[in-house]
């Protein structure tokens, strides 16, 4: 049975659930935002359900790894999970930033990439995972183009800031360039690499010295639905205002030398 669910708003729009007895939702604790006193909420470590066949070693074997995986993203160990006792129970999340809030619906058969910012909450059937770009970029702490992938049965909820904008790299040639920090989320039928444009090396010093800024470009190949968000995510503008910072000072210590 397929998630009931509201997404109310306009500039900021909220997702409200509606949880029946047999039903859960995992989130980070940043997007929680209320729910009715029947709803429990429970800190686990893991973002996937218990019940997988895997037994007590592999289930904390699979945990642990997943646990790691998400210090390396720089982000929260644990999730809460929601789960209503005696009836069904109403629990209301959040994007992080102001804009618009997607359902995503999960049949088993085609998972879904997010940045790491846009997951807002997930139905108890759907598994996670991050997935690292395998730039030095992606495995920075906290920084950089991360993303996490969504598998299994069941409803994703993302969110992407301003607008969300739904395309198919299908429609122009197979293959579309973005700015990493439009990336919202898209379906795992779509391969992606990331590139650095305007990266600082010896060829490019003079130009350091007289401005432009670099950015990360995302190849977006295959046929599937990519959600771009209209304002750029803040960990990549955080990523590029840092690298631009360091730019300036490489170029002021250039000019010294003259």
């Amino acid at each position: 049975m397929a998630l009931k669910h509201k997404i109310a708003g306009e500039l900021t729009q909220m997702v409200t659930c509606q949880l029946d007895p047999d039903q859960a939702v995992y989130a980070n604790a940043d997007k929680f935002r209320w729910k009715t006193t029947n709803v429990s909420i429970e800190t686990r470590l893991s973002g996937q359900a218990e019940s997988k066949g895997k037994g007590f070693l592999g289930a904390a074997l699979a945990t642990a790894t997943e646990v790691g995986k998400r210090a390396l993203a720089g982000q929260s160990l644990a999730f809460q999970w929601f789960r209503p006792a005696g009836g069904s129970g109403l629990v209301s999340f959040a994007g992080e930033m102001p804009g618009q809030v997607r359902a995503l619906e999960l049949d088993g058969t085609t998972g879904w990439y997010a940045e790491r910012g846009a997951f807002v909450c997930a139905e108890e059937g759907v598994d996670f995972d991050i997935a690292f770009t395998g730039m030095r970029l992606g495995r920075r702490g906290g920084q950089g183009f991360i993303l996490q992938h969504f598998t299994g049965s069941g409803t994703l909820l993302v969110a992407g800031g301003g607008n969300l904008v739904e395309i198919d790299p299908a429609a122009y040639g197979g293959k579309v360039h973005v700015h990493a920090g439009a990336v919202a989320a898209f379906s795992d039928t779509i391969t992606f690499d990331v590139e650095r444009v305007g990266a600082l090396n010896a060829q490019t010093a003079m130009t350091a010295m007289f401005g432009g800024q670099g950015l990360y470009l995302v190849t977006l190949s295959g046929t599937g639905t990519v959600l771009l968000q209209s304002t750029l995510h803040g960990t990549m503008l955080s990523e590029q205002n840092r690298e631009e910072s360091e730019r300036h000072g490489l170029a002021g210590s250039l000019l010294d030398q003259l």
